[in-house]
């Protein structure tokens, strides 16, 4: 079991599909879910799943939170979105990895969060926190 950080291979061919919609709000509904390690997320993985995802606690509940997008932005040549920080409140978790996927289109994954070991929150707040929004940050880029 191991959980790779990763953008997922079908997410890619899906962006030339034109599938997903990152449109700040009328765009594409997309969640953040959260796995222990016993979880087996990578490039490879194609929609949500409920297999070791964290149990219900607090705030949070299966399949996750949903994010605030920031709609897409290019800038040097380089395409990025990203989304605002999300916190789970009043739980007891531990967790490996996070799953963003697309609500809006039949849960299709979209990239994998290694937090690079297991991180903990007890009775009280998860939070992820996305790096800034740039052209060498974002949590998705596309560069030439």
């Amino acid at each position: 079991m191991a959980i790779t950080q990763a953008v997922c291979n079908t997410f890619k061919q899906q962006l030339f599909q034109g599938i997903h919609d990152f449109t700040l709000s009328t765009g594409d509904v997309f969640k953040l879910a959260l796995y222990t390690s016993a979880a087996t997320l990578d490039s490879s993985t194609t929609s949500f799943t409920t297999t070791n995802e964290v149990s219900n606690t607090g705030q949070y509940v299966t399949g996750g939170g949903a994010l605030v997008n920031v709609s897409p932005l290019v800038s040097s040549g380089v395409a990025f979105v990203d989304f605002a920080d999300i916190s789970f409140t009043g739980v007891t978790l531990t967790a490996r990895g996070a799953l963003i996927y697309n609500t809006s289109e039949s849960n299709k994954a979209v990239c994998v969060l290694d937090f690079g070991g297991d991180k903990t929150a007890t009775s009280g707040t998860f939070t992820v926190q996305f790096p800034a929004a740039t052209t060498s940050a974002a949590i998705l880029r596309i560069s030439g």
